[in-house]
């Protein structure tokens, strides 16, 4: 990946850039043809998304 992220402003910036990554894939995705790894992949974002949030939350006590 790349170096720790510490200051609030990066955080907070990393935390919108993955969720609008999260949001392009999921506009992108059509229903009529998704697959159970289309399901998987956004389940597998989100669960990286909630990690950092948390990872975040504890640099912050």
């Amino acid at each position: 990946m790349g170096n720790a992220i510490h200051d609030n402003e990066s955080q907070v910036t990393y935390l919108k850039q993955r969720l609008n990554m999260f949001l392009d894939v999921l506009d992108s995705i059509d229903p009529e043809n998704t697959e159970l790894e289309d399901v998987d992949r956004l389940i597998n974002m989100l669960d990286e998304l909630e990690t950092k949030c948390e990872q975040f939350k504890k640099t912050q006590d």
